[in-house]
């Protein structure tokens, strides 16, 4: 099977100790301090070609570019590429490393965090990354759902996202890092709105919902992708599920890799 992973790290030293890190990789995602690690390209290509994984894209802080991860990505282009992820308070800022970033490295997607800054995507301080995103026909991911670290939450409600599809209808977003326990809202958004989708990144796949598999296999095959969060969240853990999943064979393939290319490689 063909998988695409639009959520991976290489660089997770950069977080710091952060408490709420330390939580998500030993209470919540169970990796433990593995999960916090460095991993050099030989052992990700490795990784990547043990569990099929044919491209993945890597998380960037456009705050502070990890060299590590930019000499990751520069060792497998055609394989690797980069979601940059800004700060939005400071959103002239913002803006200026998300160009440089798109004009300079292999970047196919922007980032947004909101439970670590705690505003919600409506915040005016995001709309002129929105705009920018817009212009340089850049997908930017958005986490929804309760997040594992013990922060705020209601900024993650993905119901924040009607009004920002709605003042961007040419912005292409996407729910990261799932949408529970609000995915009836995710699933109804998506129907509602063309350019919403979702990615299960830090959700092993055997305990999505019946509710967005029947979605899926319905009125969505083309909404959802499949993402992994490794090594926070182990690819081979993830991969493992993909098999067990009622889906016919075409969606399974869409979830596994052709929805993630026509969002994140196609989308010019």
């Amino acid at each position: 099977m063909r998988i695409v992973d639009t959520w991976m790290n290489v660089d997770m030293p950069v977080w710091g100790e952060e408490p709420w890190m330390l939580a998500v990789a030993e209470r919540y995602l169970g990796s433990g301090r593995a999960g916090l690690r460095r991993l050099e390209a030989a052992e990700l290509l490795e990784e990547m070609d043990a569990n099929g994984v044919e491209k993945a894209i890597l998380d960037l802080n456009l705050d502070r570019p990890s060299a590590h991860t930019l000499k990751v990505t520069e060792a497998a282009p055609d394989r690797l590429s980069l979601a940059g992820r800004v700060d939005p308070r400071k959103p002239m800022k913002a803006v200026g490393k998300l160009r440089a970033a798109h004009a300079d490295l292999p970047l196919v997607s922007a980032k947004i965090v909101p439970f670590m800054q705690d505003l919600p995507p409506t915040h005016a301080s995001h709309y002129p990354v929105y705009a920018a995103c817009t212009e340089l026909d850049l997908p930017i991911q958005i986490n929804t759902g309760i997040p594992g670290p013990p922060l705020p939450s209601a900024c993650q409600e993905p119901i924040h996202l009607d009004r920002v599809c709605f003042d961007f209808p040419d912005l292409t977003v996407v729910m990261a890092h799932g949408a529970d326990p609000w995915w009836d809202v995710a699933i109804r958004l998506m129907i509602k709105w063309p350019n919403l989708h979702l990615m299960t990144s830090a959700y092993r796949p055997k305990y999505l919902p019946d509710s967005l598999l029947h979605y899926m296999r319905t009125r969505g095959p083309e909404k959802v992708m499949f993402a992994s969060d490794h090594p926070l969240l182990e690819i081979d853990k993830c991969v493992s599920d993909l098999a067990g999943l009622d889906l016919p064979g075409t969606v399974l393939e869409g979830y596994a890799a052709t929805n993630a290319e026509g969002v994140f490689f196609d989308a010019g």
